[in-house]
């Protein structure tokens, strides 16, 4: 399932999937696997990418 939370909110704070990458220390093809759904990131990954995106786990990655 795509990740469109996630995309709307690095969107929203004005990132390219190359600078949240780099903000939380993973690939730019990482980031759009999250997003498209092909990827499921450690816990530690959610919490920085929230950290950086300034939502919460639920936010981003909570069931609808």
């Amino acid at each position: 399932m795509k990740n469109i939370k996630m995309k709307m909110a690095r969107v929203e704070r004005d990132l390219s999937q190359e600078e949240l990458a780099k903000l939380v220390g993973v690939s730019r093809q990482t980031i759009g696997l999250i997003e498209l759904g092909k990827y499921n990131p450690s816990l530690s990954l959610c919490t920085s990418i929230c950290k950086n995106l300034s939502k919460t786990l639920d936010d981003l990655f909570g069931e609808e």
